[in-house]
């Protein structure tokens, strides 16, 4: 299993099944915070439902569709970063993330993603990364402005929550528009920058 570094205190790993129980832990530090802006089935309330949901991106990563991966602070489970979505065929992936709030301004989901493209744009040959969110989730927008993706529409009203509609953006960026803006980690040695391709293999 690999781990990236983030910042001096920060890493990416798979976040996988045996997980479970620190990921029941996180989503009760988490869930009501999150809830309106990912996807109903993510958000899980107990170990079991927790199992279930790692056990679903495990089986969709096994047949290349999606990908899971846990950010950690100070060895604790704070968010992560995903493929919700990846079609090696078509060429195209959606990649997602979500915080605890405690874990909120220090870019550990920009730097996460950061490395999702590389390994998607350089590793498999992806042509197009998407994005999509709720349009009044600022957090999420500007996650993506920062990783240099265009805003190409908005679908209304499609974002349902708790019994109220939304409107969704999408976002998008195409392997010729990606710099991979390598440089080092903070906190880290020298010539530690990011890193390319295989290690999010696993």
């Amino acid at each position: 299993m690999f781990s990236l570094p983030l910042d001096r205190t920060a890493h990416l790993s798979p976040l996988e099944v045996w997980h479970a129980e620190e990921f029941a832990a996180h989503m009760g530090r988490a869930a009501d915070y999150i809830r309106p802006w990912v996807g109903q089935r993510f958000v899980t309330d107990s170990i079991e439902s927790a199992v279930a949901t790692l056990r679903r991106y495990a089986e969709r990563q096994a047949n290349d569709e999606a990908r899971l991966f846990g950010i950690w602070h100070q060895g604790t489970l704070v968010g992560g970063v995903m493929f919700a979505n990846f079609n090696a065929s078509s060429s195209v992936c959606e990649i997602g993330c979500w915080l605890e709030p405690a874990a909120e301004g220090r870019g550990l989901v920009t730097n996460a993603c950061r490395l999702l493209l590389e390994w998607a744009f350089d590793a498999r040959g992806i042509h197009r990364a998407e994005w999509h969110c709720r349009a009044d989730n600022e957090r999420s927008v500007a996650v993506a402005q920062r990783l240099g993706m265009l805003l190409e529409g908005v679908h209304r009203d499609s974002w349902i929550y708790d019994g109220t509609r939304y409107d969704k953006v999408v976002w998008s960026i195409l392997r010729r528009e990606w710099s991979p803006q390598l440089r080092p980690v903070e906190g880290c040695p020298e010539k530690t920058l990011w890193v390319r391709g295989g290690p999010l293999d696993g």
